[in-house]
């Protein structure tokens, strides 16, 4: 049987930064967890809402192309802050139709590979623009 401290070793992600909880809720819904923990001595990153558009005013019309450019665009937002996918803590994901969210979760997979944070996703009537489709905003942390 392992100790508590094997078990807490366990549930961090491999930057060290966030402690994963799994109560057992959030892996029947998808690949997150049911809460993230920092501890102190981090420096943290709170996003504004990062739609599906490029920095040239570019917004396809599907759930995919939106999405992948969401992530794109939360990527090098992470870079500039020195960080990568394994700081965040928390992501909160708003879909304007919830037949999207198979598509969504797919390519936000492919993005987040195994690792699993704190997430919530909301189906929205609307978002900034008509033609929107996805905002994802995201906290991050990462040891100073």
């Amino acid at each position: 049987m392992k100790n508590l401290e094997q078990k807490d070793q366990d549930k961090m992600q491999s930057n060290g930064v966030i402690k994963s909880f799994d109560i057992g809720v959030a892996r029947q819904m998808g690949s997150f967890n049911d809460g993230s923990e920092v501890g102190s001595g981090h420096r943290w990153l709170f996003t504004s809402g990062m739609p599906g558009m490029s920095v040239n005013d570019k917004l396809p019309n599907n759930i995919k192309e939106q999405t992948e450019l969401a992530w794109h665009n939360i990527l090098s937002l992470l870079k500039e802050a020195d960080m990568d996918v394994e700081n965040i803590v928390k992501i909160t994901q708003y879909l304007t139709k919830a037949e999207d969210i198979p598509e969504y979760s797919m390519v936000r997979k492919g993005f987040m590979g195994e690792v699993k944070t704190a997430s919530t996703l909301l189906i929205v009537a609307g978002l900034g623009w008509p033609d929107m489709l996805v905002e994802v905003e995201i906290i991050a942390a990462k040891r100073i």
